[in-house]
């Protein structure tokens, strides 16, 4: 074989093999470490994106190009329907003011949000905000999500565990205990499915897990120490907010009361 065709194979193929590594980080099990260790990722900053200052972000997800977010705090809770690229507020809803607005999924032509302590869940139309039932749930309501057949929601406890609920009558179906080193995760809070797991936020800490619906187990830390510099740090809350664009592999990240949303790729780190 010719030296310069020997030479642009080898750059097919190693262009090849980086594409390959960058799209993996999203496939089932490419968080995994070897020999089923748990895998460390940090971020890379894609792009970055106006958010509302005022907005306790307890909920988040992508639809159709837009944001659907939840907030919280009595008296300041919310459905939103937000642009992406702006942060502004397309459709607002206001949520009454003994209720603290918690996790947000949606499901077909409905956005589904929970409450903090009142053990009542609200169903929504998603074209018009307009309320459409109401649901009962035992515990606290934190995050919520869904994996096309089951809605998916954490309750924040010590137990660590997830619930797994049927869309269309809100009846539990089971529940999965999520452990990292043999112990319970406790602080699950909002959720986020992303191609056959779950990432949820931890609260009061700068990491996600990545969680395997199959055992429970955590698969993957994913640290984003850092992300909002320390300038814009002044009046905002944690680390809280997930959505993922499946259409064009885009993972986005935000915080409580925090100006700025993410737009973010994952990095791993050795060792």
């Amino acid at each position: 074989m010719m030296p310069h065709l020997t030479r642009r194979l080898r750059l097919a193929a190693g262009l090849l093999l980086a594409g390959a590594a960058a799209a993996a980080l999203f496939l089932p099990g490419a968080l995994a470490g070897a020999q089923g260790g748990v895998a460390q990722f940090g971020y890379r900053v894609v792009n970055t994106y106006p958010h509302d200052a005022r907005a306790y972000t307890q909920g988040l997800l992508y639809r159709d190009g837009v944001l659907y977010e939840s907030t919280g705090l009595n008296g300041r809770s919310s459905l939103r329907k937000v642009r992406l690229e702006t942060g502004e507020v397309l459709q607002e809803r206001t949520v009454d003011a003994k209720y603290f607005a918690e996790g947000l999924a949606d499901w077909q032509n409905r956005l589904i949000q929970l409450t903090w302590r009142s053990n009542i869940g609200f169903v929504y139309d998603v074209a018009s905000f307009a309320p459409t039932r109401t649901f009962d749930y035992a515990g606290e309501g934190w995050g919520l999500t869904h994996d096309g057949t089951r809605l998916i929601m954490s309750d924040g406890q010590r137990a660590g565990e997830l619930r797994f609920l049927d869309p269309a009558t809100f009846r539990e179906l089971g529940r999965l205990t999520v452990r990292d080193a043999g112990s319970p995760v406790a602080n699950l809070n909002e959720l986020e499915y992303v191609k056959g797991d779950v990432l949820a936020n931890v609260y009061q800490t700068n990491r996600i897990c990545r969680i395997d619906l199959k055992t429970g187990r955590v698969t993957a830390w994913i640290d984003l120490t850092g992300l909002l510099p320390a300038a814009e740090r002044a009046g905002t809350d944690v680390l809280n907010g997930i959505a993922y664009d499946a259409g064009g592999d885009r993972l986005f990240v935000t915080g409580k009361l925090w100006p700025r949303l993410f737009e973010i790729r994952l990095e791993r780190r050795s060792g």
